[in-house]
């Protein structure tokens, strides 16, 4: 019967996680650095600052900086390269943060590997002869 009860279960749906609002995501992330992972391998690491600030880094030694904001339910980042916002869907797991790039959703899904305390490695500005 045991046995039963447990294929059962794992027949069932999982209940649906639900998507963070910007104030839900704001508490979870300001003054945190969370390092995303893909598919097993690391991915970026992002500083979120006060005031919906962010620094992104894909850990090259290249950051840049940007700001969020939430647009339709979203959580969009703007950065200093490129204004097009960049809009992802992020809900809390058991084990962390999930991220679904929304502007494509088949292409990227990030989760949280680990927080951190200390700076990201950032290099200065490429400076040359």
């Amino acid at each position: 019967m045991r046995h039963a009860f447990a294929l059962i279960c794992t027949l069932l749906p999982l209940p649906a996680l639900a998507e963070m609002a910007a104030a839900e995501f704001e508490d979870y992330t300001e003054g945190k650095t969370l390092y995303f992972g893909q598919s097993g391998a690391p991915y970026g690491a992002e500083i979120y600052h006060e005031d919906r600030r962010v620094q992104w880094s894909f850990l090259d030694g290249h950051c840049k900086e940007g700001r969020w904001y939430e647009a339709d339910g979203l959580i969009c980042f703007v950065y200093e390269d490129d204004p097009t916002p960049q809009c992802w869907s992020f809900t809390e797991s058991p084990t962390g943060l999930v991220a679904r790039f929304e502007n494509d959703p088949a292409r990227t899904e990030l989760y949280e590997a680990r927080e951190r305390t200390d700076p990201l490695l950032c290099l200065g500005p490429e400076v040359g002869v």
